[in-house]
């Protein structure tokens, strides 16, 4: 028997206000199912502009960059940029990547937050950057992407693996890198764990050098009061030499060993911390944490005033010429992993506060 025709004019009527209401509801269906998407820790990559984004509850944390070996402008190696605190702060230097006024404009090789050594068989993978004069690249090496191995969001943790490779100026591949990432944060606090496990190709010495391993360079304002002359970046983007400290320079270095300012360079330390406040009164501390599974351990500091903060276990007599020289070999075909946590914090640590982190963290299997 076949169907009775469907009769148009049976249909209930609309009134003029129905329609809208039912897009308004459909509207806030979908900003709800946005914003319950950028809830937690949203790692996201794309591979078209070489980079991985990591928001928190819908604000950018951090990126992961990576170099395009087409262009011999591009970063030498694998790099986060930039990194902001939990209330959209930025705490990394702009140059090179995105100079703003008045910051420093010196060593261009010191982008966002990185990984690499001053002195692997006697190459320089560390000061190697677009500037280096081509009589000089043959001295350096370079960190390429392999590929993006996996990335995980999640409400309370994301990660990201990512393999690399060490080529030195003279082409050769020495060392394969596994780098996982592991980004969290909540209300005053961003952390990312850094765990790099580097495989020997060839024998690979690192010879005692104090450009390593683990480096950061920060906004002009967690820089030290007490650094003087530098070049720093105009209003109209040039350079410019100047006498004193950054205007805004009120960072101060601490390490777990009670050391602070200026004298914490070439101290050791389980953990060392650089507080400071913006211009607009905002204060962040930073916290690099040294792990007991790490060579080196406690590691030396390199940290200095004018804005490189670096973690460096692999340098001794470089730092203390009364000790005898840390050449740190890794065998063809063996691997050593370093494990470093970074924390952000909206307002001034505490060295109780730090320990109990630090605690935590040597505590942790990876």
């Amino acid at each position: 028997m076949p169907s009775p025709a469907y009769d148009v004019s049976s249909r209930p009527k609309r009134s003029g206000v129905e329609r809208p209401a039912c897009l308004l509801v459909v509207v806030t269906m979908l900003m709800a199912a946005t914003a319950f998407a950028q809830k937690g820790v949203q790692v996201k990559t794309d591979d078209a502009n070489r980079r991985v984004d990591i928001t928190i509850d819908g604000q950018l944390f951090t990126s992961y960059l990576w170099p395009d070996t087409s262009d011999p402008k591009a970063l030498k190696k694998p790099v986060l940029f930039p990194l902001m605190d939990s209330d959209g702060v930025t705490v990394t230097r702009g140059y090179p990547l995105a100079p703003r006024p008045h910051e420093r404009v010196d060593h261009p090789h010191h982008a966002g937050l990185w990984f690499n050594y001053g002195n692997a068989n006697g190459f320089d993978f560390w000061n190697n950057s677009d500037a280096i004069k081509p009589a000089q690249r043959d001295k350096m090496g370079t960190i390429y992407e392999d590929k993006i191995v996996s990335t995980k969001s999640g409400a309370s943790r994301g990660e990201l693996v990512a393999t690399s490779h060490w080529t030195t100026g003279k082409g050769d591949r020495i060392l394969d890198q596994t780098t996982r990432y592991v980004f969290s944060g909540g209300k005053g606090k961003r952390t990312v764990d850094m765990i790099i496990t580097l495989k020997a190709l060839e024998d690979v010495t690192f010879n005692d050098d104090k450009e390593g391993v683990l480096g950061m360079r920060v906004a002009s304002w967690l820089e030290s009061p007490e650094e003087k002359s530098g070049i720093f970046m105009d209003a109209a983007g040039r350079p410019t030499q100047t006498a004193g400290a950054s205007p805004d320079a009120t960072g101060v270095y601490l390490t777990s060993e009670g050391v602070e300012g200026p004298k914490v360079w070439a101290t050791r330390g389980r953990w060392c911390t650089l507080t400071g406040h913006n211009p607009a009164g905002h204060t962040d501390s930073i916290a690099i944490l040294d792990h007991p599974g790490n060579p080196g351990y406690p590691t030396y500091w390199h940290a200095r005033g004018y804005g490189l903060f670096a973690a460096n276990p692999l340098g001794r007599s470089i730092f203390d010429p009364k000790q005898p020289p840390f050449q740190y070999t890794i065998k063809k075909g063996d691997s050593t992993t370093f494990r470093y946590r970074i924390e952000i914090y909206d307002h001034a640590t505490t060295p109780a506060e730090i320990n109990h982190d630090a605690d935590v963290f040597a505590a942790e299997k990876h």
